[in-house]
Order: structure tokens, then C-alpha cells, then sequence
């Protein structure tokens, strides 16, 4: 896409879903260095997200993780989103920090335990309903660490048993997405280590399943746009959780590591018409040394500008170059893409919408992080519970 009108009209139609968690104290198992005027509860999360939102322009609704984000009215949670601007998006679930997740959830060898897990996620669909959401998220830690602890093909048989039942709660127009990581927390094996089995999962319970690419849950040097390729024309890509990592699931701010990757996985986003689809794109971040609310404006910029990039690529060329067998000039296409300096595209987008073309900096202006400082004071700051 080479038109710049259409190049803007589909920057300012994009949309990134930031998470609740991401505003609140959270670290690695070594420490979480707590912060002056995080949230204190899921309202102040929202407030926060507003904020951000009116910064960029496209960031308009916020994912809930629950039991963090748990209220006892989510119907008012979900006006005073609407209130601030924002809205609710997916729900996500927890079912690896209980003392009885130790060996696993919806995969352990416990009936009783199983069900317990599976009536959270129950719990987590009446959630949806209640809030609007279209999306619930799930990631398990279930696996093993040790040959011969379980049953690795049982285990399997108890994934499909418990997604089945909560994919039949679904209501029209929700949708199931299925995470997958490569390890941690088990060490020998996973029970959804690739996409591969959540595509397997997901293409069994049916079309409300999709499959969620954690860009950080990865072995070092997966070519991650294959699988969005791939997912893409399966039309089983349910969306993203955005971060970055330089050795396993570091979960840095997307872009920082490899910022040519993002846009590379953003390519392909665009030729398999992603942007125009459902496709969830949600930051999954841990800002643990950083200032909360401006890491996340900065991610948000990140995949605009990986975006922009992507868009610009002259597909024409490109795909002229690929049929004459011109390696290096189908190489020089996108380089040239990856190459431009999009900041001055993005500046004229943001005007464009009436915003201030360096969000970063007025939200320095706003004096927002000030206030947060000065007013959340007692009460108990919001965690991810690490």
C-alpha cells in the first residue's frame, strides 16, 4: 500500500488494547520494584488507560485479568470505561497461582481440581457477558517437569475435555483464544508449547477458537511471521500479546529487542489482511524498572510506527521482483519500507486526528503523573501478585 491516504486512513483505524496488569506494580521473580501512583484498583487502572488513549488516539479499550481485576459490579466497571473514553476488551483468566495449580489446572490429575479450574473459567465468560467483552484469553502453566510425572497424552485428553466445555458457553459473537508458550513454568513438558497444538485445540472446538502469538513465548530464533502467515491464512490468528525478548519470556516492551522482527510480523499482518480483521493486538508487558504510563504511550508508538513501515512496502515491486527470482531486489523492497523514517507519517496522522503529534511529550505536559502521585496515597497498590 503505497497511497499515503490510505497509508493514514488505516494508521488512524488502528487499534492496540492495552492490559489492566501492565499499570500496576509488576516484576520478574527477583523483585517488583513498586511505583509512586499506580492504581490502587481497576477503576484507577481504567483512568490510567484513558490516559494513554488520549495521547495516541488508538488505544481504546482495556484487557481485565481476573481474579486482579475482580469487582463486585463489573456493568458499572464497564460505564466507567465508557465514562473515561475507553472500553472493556478481552478477559483473561489465571489459573497458575493458586497452591492447587502446583501440578496444573484444567490438565491435573485431580478431578477436583480440574473443575475448579474450569468453573473459573466459567466464572470468567460470565464476566465477558457482563462487561460486553468479545474476547477470553487463556494461557495454562500446566506441563511437568520431571519424565514419567503424568501422563503427557492424558493430560491432552483433559485440555480437550475442559476447553470443550467452556467453548460451549460461549455466546454468538465470543470468542475462545488460545495462548501457547514455549516453557515456564514446567520444564519438561508443556501442555500448549506451540502453536501447533493450540491451532490442533482450536480447529477441533470450532470457528469461535482462535490462536493468540505471544511474540516473547519463543525459542530463540523462530521465524514468528511464518506462524502469523500461517495462522492468517488458516483464519486462526486471534490476536497478539505484543512484547519482546532477547533471551526467554523477558515480556519488554514490544519492539526493543528486535524491532525489524515487529515489523516483519507486521507485514505479514498486513498482506493476510489482518488489519482489517478481527485480529486482537494487545501489549502483555511487565515495566518493572520503567515509569508505567509512558512505557506503554512508547509501546503503542512502537507498533504504529512497525505498522506505518509495513504499510509502506510497495507490494507491486515486491511481488514482481519475487516472480522474476530477483533475490536481492525483492530483499531491497522491503528493506526500503523498514528503512523510512515513518515519525514525520505518524506526527501528520496524529494531527490529523487532533492530537498532539509527540504523545510522549504531551503527556509529560499534562501533568497526569504528578497527580497520580499526590492524590493515590494509602490504600494498597495493584499487583500482578508476583
Amino acid at each position: 500500500m503505497t497511497d499515503p491516504a490510505a497509508v493514514k486512513d488505516a494508521l488512524k483505524s488502528q487499534a492496540i488494547e492495552t492490559p489492566s496488569w501492565a499499570y500496576g506494580n509488576s516484576g520478574t521473580r527477583f523483585k517488583v520494584f513498586a511505583q509512586q501512583g499506580v492504581p490502587r484498583d481497576p477503576y484507577e487502572k481504567l483512568d490510567d488507560a484513558a490516559k494513554v488513549h488520549e495521547f495516541t488516539g488508538v488505544a481504546p479499550t482495556v484487557a481485565l485479568h481476573i481474579p486482579w481485576d475482580r469487582v463486585q459490579d463489573y456493568a458499572a466497571l464497564a460505564g466507567h470505561a465508557e465514562k473515561r473514553g475507553v472500553r472493556l476488551g478481552a478477559i483473561n483468566s489465571n489459573t497458575f497461582q493458586d497452591d492447587d495449580y502446583r501440578l496444573g489446572s484444567i490438565c491435573h490429575p485431580d478431578a477436583a481440581v480440574r473443575r475448579k479450574a474450569v468453573d473459573h473459567l466459567l466464572e470468567c465468560v460470565d464476566i465477558m457477558d457482563a462487561t460486553g467483552s468479545r474476547d477470553l484469553k487463556l494461557w495454562f502453566a500446566d506441563g511437568t517437569n520431571y519424565p514419567g510425572q503424568d501422563d503427557i497424552r492424558a493430560r491432552q485428553d483433559r485440555l480437550a475435555e475442559g476447553l470443550a466445555e467452556v467453548y460451549a458457553r460461549l455466546g454468538a459473537g465470543r470468542r475462545m483464544l488460545l495462548e501457547y508458550k514455549l516453557f515456564e513454568p514446567a520444564f519438561y513438558t508443556t501442555d500448549v508449547p506451540d502453536w501447533g497444538t493450540a491451532y490442533a485445540h482450536c480447529l477441533k472446538l470450532g470457528p469461535q477458537a482462535q490462536v493468540v502469538v505471544d511474540t516473547g513465548h519463543h525459542a530463540p530464533g523462530t521465524n514468528i511471521e511464518f506462524i502469523v502467515a500461517t495462522l492468517l491464512r488458516e483464519g486462526k490468528l486471534g490476536g497478539f500479546d505484543f512484547n519482546s525478548r532477547f533471551y526467554a519470556d523477558d515480556d519488554l516492551m514490544v519492539g526493543a529487542a528486535d524491532p525489524f522482527q515487529l515489523f516483519r510480523i507486521m507485514y505479514e499482518v498486513v498482506r493476510g489482511g489482518g488489519l482489517t480483521s478481527e485480529v486482537a493486538f494487545m501489549l502483555d508487558q511487565c515495566h518493572n524498572i520503567e515509569a508505567k504510563i509512558p512505557a506503554i504511550i512508547r509501546s503503542v508508538m512502537n507498533v504504529q510506527e512497525a505498522t506505518a513501515k509495513a504499510l509502506l512496502v510497495d507490494r507491486p515491486a515486491l511481488a514482481a521482483a519475487q516472480a522474476a527470482g530477483d533475490v536481492l531486489g525483492a530483499n531491497a523492497v522491503l528493506m526500503d519500507a523498514y528503512n523510512t523514517d515513518v515519525r514525520p507519517l505518524l506526527r501528520e496522522v496524529r494531527e490529523e486526528m487532533g492530537l498532539d503529534p509527540e504523545p510522549l511529550a504531551a503527556y509529560a505536559r499534562s501533568g497526569w503523573g504528578e497527580k497520580i502521585v499526590a492524590e493515590r496515597v494509602g490504600g494498597e497498590q495493584a499487583g500482578w501478585g508476583a
